[in-house]
Order: structure tokens, then sequence, then C-alpha cells
């Protein structure tokens, strides 16, 4: 009888390993589509169709992301209940990574994000102005942190001693800015139409919704607005300044 029972339990054993499905790396991931990456950042475009799914995938690091558009996907994270994850347009998130998942489209509309995985390690996040980690507290987020002045808003989101997340929010009638970052800065294009760019010794080019830009520490960038739209930017900067931007 020994026999028999060890030779049942191997079966078993080697059958539920065989049925295990194995995640694949993000990159392999035919939803999410690589546009940018560094030292610092991995970027991901990511839309699955209404309805669709993405295979399991791992994420190996912290990330954030942001939805463009409305969202309602069910997050499956591989060893635990289903959630279900009901995002607004232009919404951040945050994850400390090191999981295997699955996000199913529940909606009948694409679902679209940028996906921001975080390369660097990253300490103990902090929600300042917005609930970015969920039911973290969210810090004093009072005046000497916001700024709103002449058609534009300046409001930090999240951060961790290493990152620093803010939104800048731009009203229809401001044509023109110029923004120098005092450290490597990500910029994800949230809203407007046809923004175009102009850095010195550089093409001019033009952001549309969901397009990123890595700015250089000490860099000027000049941003046109011809649509006379309502506009807004996410700004990831990293550690190595006290200041994320100088107007």
């Amino acid at each position: 009888m020994k026999p028999l029972l060890c030779s049942a339990l191997l079966l078993l054993t080697f059958s539920s390993n065989a049925q295990a499905p194995t995640a694949v790396p993000i990159p392999k991931e035919p939803h999410h589509h690589l546009v940018l990456e560094n030292d610092y950042v991995r970027v991901f475009r990511v839309r699955v169709p209404a309805h669709d799914a993405t295979l399991l995938h791992q994420h190996d690091v912290p990330y954030l992301y942001v939805a463009l558009g409305p969202a309602d996907v069910i997050n499956a994270v591989q060893g635990k209940p289903e959630v279900r994850l009901v995002m607004a347009d232009g919404q951040l998130g945050y994850s400390p990574g090191h999981f295997a998942h699955i996000a199913r489209n529940q909606s009948d509309m694409p679902f679209n994000n940028v996906t921001i995985e975080l390369l660097k390690p990253q300490r103990e996040p902090r929600n300042i102005c917005a609930e970015v980690v969920p039911g973290a507290e969210l810090e004093v987020c009072g005046k000497s942190l916001t700024v709103k002045r002449n058609g534009a808003a300046h409001l930090p989101q999240f951060a961790t001693d290493e990152t620093q997340v803010s939104l800048s929010r731009f009203d229809p009638d401001i044509e023109q800015i110029g923004l120098t970052t005092g450290a490597g800065t990500l910029l994800v294009l949230l809203s407007g139409s046809g923004i175009q760019t102009m850095v010195k010794g550089k093409p001019e080019e033009t952001l549309v919704v969901g397009d990123v830009m890595w700015l250089l520490a000490g860099s000027n960038t000049t941003f046109a607005n011809p649509s006379h739209k309502a506009w807004s930017y996410l700004a990831l900067g990293f550690k190595g300044s006290e200041a994320l931007h100088k107007y």
C-alpha cells in the first residue's frame, strides 16, 4: 500500500504543478507596449479592448499607473481573491509590485493606461494631495504645498524618499509655458490636444494624451497650446533636487 500511496501523491503533485499557470514578463505581455526606458523608469502604454484580458504577467518592481479614460477592471492577482478596480480618467495608483496578475476589462470601452515601473528601490510611499495608495492617510495638503496662480494649478500627489509626483493643470487661455526641472523628470500628458514641445537643440514634438517625455535635469522645455483647450500633465521627479519645477 505504501508504494501505491506514494505513487498517487507524486502523480497529484505533478498534476498540480503542470496546471499552475506561468506568468510572462511584462514586455512579453501583448497589451503592454514599451515606450520609454532608462535607469529610473520603464514606461508602458497599456490597451486592453472591451471585455478582453491580459495574459498572466509578473510585476517585479514597484510601479505607478494612471488611467487614460474611465476604467472598470477586475484585478486577478495570482493566489488572491479577485478585486474590482474602478478608476476615473486621470486617476493615479501605486503598487509595490512583486506579484503576478491578470487584468480583465469589464467595460464596453477599451481600457487604457500608462504603467510606470520605478527601477530604483522605493521606501515608504506617502499620499499627499490624492489617495494614490489605497487606505493610507493623506498628508496635510495645504496652501504651502499647492500652487495656484495665473490660470495654472500644481498639486503634489504622492511621494517616496526617492520619487515625487505632481499634477499640473492649465486653463485654456495659457498658450505657452517654460519648464526647467531640477532633476530628471518623466512627464505624462493627461489631457489636451496637440501640445507642442520645444527643447533647445532638438526638433519640435507634438504630444497627444498618453504620450510621455523624459526631461533632463536643468534643461528648459517650452510647451505651447495652440488648441486653446484646458490641458494637464503628471510629472515624476527623482531624488536629486529640492524642487520639481521652476517656472
